[in-house]
């Protein structure tokens, strides 16, 4: 059997051991952001350090948990801290969380970060909705022998986040009169902050707004057919764009500014969303 696919069948299995809960939807929650599981009515807990072989963050502001419980009437799955490449941690094992509520029954995917401003209109304190991303200058999570189980072998990334999806966190931000913009994410391996060259590069390209994180995430669940939004929290402007020296402790100073209204649009995108699946 493929080491990968096993190694997620194990950390499924244990996670079954614990919770038969059975999610619709997923969300991964970013740096400074973990605070939305108050929202939740929570019904089962799983540590990430209960299961054998899942890797588990070591970035300060991430917890290390899911939450399974209900936004109204929603059943939700909720990961609390995610863990990135520059962690040192394989990108098989980067993305495996997300493989893993897949595999638990979700099959809509809200993923959120926060990311530096590229786009020069933007500011600290932006929201913005991902409309396409760039994975150029990461290991894709794909290579390798593929996971037949998972999905095909070549799989279709012309719409990644899926547009159903985005008309309504769109429609939410509208009725909750949040602003919302759109835009492009790249991803870099990180942890080192871009440099003013490579923001220039990444804006010649289209990028709006970078991070070290999302974009594979979204690519594994688009392989497993799962459907996918994305928000990020533009916690700062990009190297060249800022006189201010960049550090982890503005983003999530950033992120906690807009925590409320952020937790509100997505708290509300997901009961919207669960309208349309009937829940």
């Amino acid at each position: 059997m493929n080491q990968v696919y096993e190694k997620l069948l194990n950390c499924y299995n244990q996670v079954r051991e614990k919770t038969s809960f059975e999610p619709k939807i997923a969300l991964v929650l970013g740096s400074g952001l973990g605070g939305f599981g108050d929202t939740i009515d929570v019904r089962e807990v799983v540590e990430y350090s209960s299961i054998d072989g899942f890797p588990v963050s070591t970035v300060s502001g991430h917890n290390g948990r899911f939450l399974f419980g209900y936004i109204e009437n929603v059943p939700v799955v909720v990961m609390q801290g995610r863990v990135h490449y520059y962690e040192g941690y394989k990108m098989t094992d980067v993305v495996l969380p997300v493989r893993l509520m897949c595999m638990l029954g979700a099959k809509k995917i809200i993923l959120t970060n926060a990311a530096g401003g590229i786009n020069k209109t933007f500011t600290p304190g932006t929201l913005m909705a991902l409309t396409d991303h760039i994975t150029s200058f990461v290991p894709s999570p794909l290579i390798g022998q593929n996971i037949d189980e998972l999905g095909v072998r070549f799989p279709d990334m012309s719409c990644v986040y899926d547009r159903k999806m985005l008309s309504i966190l769109k429609n939410t931000a509208n009725e909750l009169d949040i602003p919302l913009r759109e835009g492009v994410y790249i991803q870099f391996t990180g942890p080192s902050y871009e440099t003013p060259a490579e923001i220039n590069m990444a804006r010649t390209i289209g990028a709006d707004a970078v991070g070290m994180s999302t974009a594979v995430e979204a690519m594994v669940a688009r392989h497993m057919g799962a459907e996918v939004c994305a928000v990020s929290c533009i916690s700062n402007m990009a190297a060249g764009l800022n006189t201010k020296p960049l550090t982890h402790e503005e983003v999530k100073e950033t992120a906690d500014m807009v925590a409320e209204q952020f937790q509100k649009l997505i708290y509300n995108t997901i009961i919207n969303i669960g309208k349309e699946l009937a829940i």
